[in-house]
């Protein structure tokens, strides 16, 4: 059985490994994904500044209200959602996935299929 630290310590190293060859530009900046147990996060970076364009997750006001649990795969699509909108209002509509090391699966899946449904392209 492998345990907590290992699983944080193996994510750790493909998010390292993904990082060496995935970066964000003006024109294509990067959708940075972490999922914590309660929460999920989303950033669209810009690698070559290095700066965060624009961020969204179930801890921000406006999600909170509408959300009764934070760490389901319902809050993760309405952070996709709301980080597709902040970015076209932004004038963002091609972008680079940075899926943090997790599986696309499950959370980090639904935040990706709800930000193409919203108009992100990648």
């Amino acid at each position: 059985m492998i345990k907590r630290r290992d699983r944080k310590v193996m994510r750790k190293k493909r998010h390292m490994r993904v990082r060496a060859k995935i970066s964000g530009t003006a024109e294509r900046p990067r959708l940075a994904v972490y999922r914590s147990e309660k929460h999920i996060y989303a950033q669209i970076i810009d690698d070559v500044v290095g700066r965060t364009i624009v961020s969204a997750s179930t801890i921000d006001k406006e999600l909170r209200e509408k959300l009764q649990k934070t760490w389901n795969k319902e809050a993760a699509a309405e952070v996709g959602k709301l980080i597709a909108k902040r970015a076209l209002d932004k004038g963002i509509s091609s972008i680079v996935f940075d899926r943090g090391g997790f599986k696309f699966h499950g959370r980090v899946k639904a935040l990706a299929d709800a930000a193409r449904e919203a108009g992100l392209k990648f």
